[in-house]
């Protein structure tokens, strides 16, 4: 083993074989923090998103936080119901994309696959840049380099991934558990001190008035709905993640469907205490929040702008637990922490869809395969560099990248209903036990009910974000489904090509003309000959091109000397070049008879170090790429390894000398 594959064993593991696979498989406790980390790390922001958003009609719109907080949770309660069906009536791991395509055909299941793509790089950006904001209250020399924090806490998740799915799980369990623990006692305590002790609370934030826009400050008519539908769709933000479930059923343990509806359940469960616990808490605090652009702290009616922002979890924990401060600071850390864990539910979502997707042929199929820890890993790296590109751009800001969120999770939702819908339809056509046909009459209603809510939601996200940034995720979303619709067009078109045909077998070339490519007489040139002529061709010949001609004379002699009986054929080049003459020789070699095949042998170094490929083999890798271009034309890489390669390689172990021994004989 070499310095980098023990360097990459360090750091991802050892190897597992595909037999291990069983072992990688989640219990409940573990697939919880997994697969919901992103759902429940919600309540950390989507509060703020309401509060924030209200804050635009000024500090009297406040009052609509929590009948805005009760409909989302009522959305999410409808949308989890409806969840726990599916992944008992589709275990395979297909989640969205298969209900749509198996119901809706495949342009629908292709839409959500796309709308569910770009939730979950959204959803990686969106939780550390959320996370990073968090780090401020109490690290403010964060300020000015989100953009770039947070594109180093993705490459550190990406990597505790490449790891594979449980060891990431296990160690991401233990602050998602603390992250519950801390908000449930946090709003519990604080609502015993305020209810029961009578102990008036204040947040920070209780002491400012708020200057909204002038927009929305008349609190009438439309411009009334227009900021109660902007909120409740900024809110809606606490229902990502709860689809990630019926994608990940494969990883549990069995039975799979059962374990996964229960974690499906329990994340309902405390994901809408949480939220709901936070907004009351905030109502009863006086909490408020501005976004310094649009919306600003007063005091005494005067604009105030040089206030410094604070969370709602930062502010809340600061109130109830301000005679502990260390309390509050570990509230607000483990908050950090699991808006950076968060992202791992995307990590864990979108290498999956991408492979069932690579399988189906509408992504590259690179992204199907598992890597040497069994985990999905072109599909992690490829998650973790879009959404890196996309903290950078919009430098890690939460309101601008919360535009842009929901619009896919809601397209999911809405399409997946309704292919459920159709699926308890088609099934009980063909039921006639009394007791089954109930049950699925049930569940249709349940799915109908779901259907028409998040059906609601996604006109209401539309209509209210869509000049505010979800006319980005659209466009994302229809380019990724016109690309992927190309790529199965490839696929296809390429499968057609190749189809083995019973008149092809038994077609042979009538002769085969060798070529070997010559630059001097020296080794790897009498290596490539050697080559050449092991493999018995009808003819052979070596090709020199005329680029300089003392050279090409002093070869012409050298070759001579050294008693080499193939002939050597010396090609004009006039203008110096060597791959257009090159290329017409063996052009003409060809068109004198299309049957026959023509073997070019291409002499090439094999070196040790990056900077040495920079020095060689350039002529060889322009020729290379032409030649596979032409028809009846066969392109031979003869291999010479050079002392710096032969030191590097049986420095590395018994494996890599193998490598090597094949690669000299």
């Amino acid at each position: 083993m070499n310095l980098s594959d023990a360097g990459r064993r360090l750091v991802l593991g050892r190897k597992l074989r595909s037999g291990q696979l069983g072992e990688t498989l989640l219990p409940k406790r573990i697939a919880l923090p997994v697969f919901a980390s992103d759902a429940l790390s919600s309540v950390a922001y989507a509060p703020d998103e309401i509060i924030l958003t209200l804050a635009l009609g000024g500090a009297s719109a406040l009052v609509f936080s929590w009948p805005i907080a009760i409909a989302v949770a009522v959305v999410m309660l409808v949308v989890v119901t409806s969840y726990r069906q599916n992944v008992v009536a589709y275990p395979s791991g297909g989640g969205d994309y298969e209900v749509a395509t198996v119901n809706l055909g495949r342009n629908a299941g292709l839409g959500v696959g796309s709308a569910l793509l770009v939730d979950y790089v959204l959803t990686v950006a969106v939780s550390t840049s959320s996370g990073i904001q968090n780090a401020k209250s109490v690290l403010p020399f964060i300020d000015g380099h989100e953009g770039m924090i947070a594109a180093v806490v993705i490459m550190v998740l990406m990597t505790l991934n490449l790891r594979g799915v449980k060891e990431s799980g296990t160690l991401f369990a233990i602050p998602t558990y603390l992250f519950m623990a801390s908000i449930l006692i946090m709003v519990g305590w604080g609502l015993f001190q305020i209810l029961v002790l009578d102990v008036p609370l204040q947040a920070h934030s209780a002491q400012y008035g708020v200057a909204g826009d002038p927009t929305y400050t008349a609190l009438t008519g439309f411009a009334m709905v227009a900021l109660l539908a902007r909120t409740f769709s900024s809110g809606c933000a606490a229902l990502t993640g709860v689809e990630a479930i019926s994608n990940g059923v494969p990883a549990f343990r069995e039975p799979k469907s059962r374990n996964a509806a229960t974690t499906l359940g329990l994340l309902g469960l405390v994901a809408i205490s949480m939220m709901i616990g936070i907004i009351t808490l905030a109502n009863l605090t006086g909490l408020k929040l501005v976004d310094g652009e649009n919306s600003f702290y007063t005091v005494n009616g005067q604009v105030h702008t040089e206030i410094v922002e604070q969370t709602a979890v930062a502010q809340l924990a600061t109130a109830v637990f301000g005679s502990v401060p260390v309390v509050a600071w570990f509230v607000v850390g483990v908050t950090m922490i699991i808006l950076f864990l968060a992202a791992n539910t995307a990590f864990n979502g979108f290498p999956v869809l991408g492979s069932i997707l690579a399988r189906d042929g509408f992504l590259p199929r690179q992204l199907h395969t598992r890597g040497d820890r069994l985990a999905y890993s072109n599909g992690i790296v490829a998650l973790a560099v879009v959404a890196t590109v996309l903290v950078i751009a919009f430098n890690a800001n939460v309101t601008a990248l919360i535009q842009l969120y929901v619009v896919g999770v809601f397209v999911s939702f809405t399409v997946s209903q309704t292919g459920m819908v159709v699926h308890w339809t088609r099934m009980l056509r063909g039921e006639t036990a009394p007791d089954r046909r109930r049950r699925m009459q049930r569940s249709r209603v349940v799915n109908v009910i779901g259907l028409s809510m998040t059906a609601t939601v996604l006109v209401v996200v539309l209509m209210s974000k869509f000049l505010h940034g979800a006319w980005i995720a659209i466009v994302a979303m229809v380019v990724l489904f016109v690309m992927m619709k190309a790529i199965r067009r490839h696929y296809d078109t390429v499968a057609r090509e190749t189809a083995w045909r019973t008149e092809d077998v038994g077609t042979l070339p009538s002769r085969v003309r060798a070529v070997v490519l010559v630059s001097r007489v020296h080794k790897p040139t009498v290596r490539a000959l050697s080559y050449a002529k092991a493999f018995r061709p009808s003819s052979l010949e070596a090709v020199m091109v005329d680029v300089d001609p003392e050279e090409t004379a002093r070869t012409s002699r050298e070759w001579v000397a050294a008693g080499i009986t193939t002939p050597l054929t010396v090609i004009a080049s006039p203008y110096r070049e060597v791959t257009g003459p090159l290329l017409k020789f063996i052009d003409e070699l060809r068109s004198e008879n299309p049957r026959e095949v023509v073997a070019v042998y291409v002499p090439q170094y094999v070196v040790g170090h990056w900077w040495e490929e920079l020095l060689h083999n350039q002529s060889a890798s322009r020729l290379k790429a032409k030649l596979l271009h032409m028809p009846g034309v066969v392109m031979i890489s003869v291999p010479y390894v050079l002392a710096s390669s032969r030191r590097r390689t049986e420095s590395g172990g018994a494996g890599d000398r193998d490598q090597l021994w094949a690669r000299r004989h």
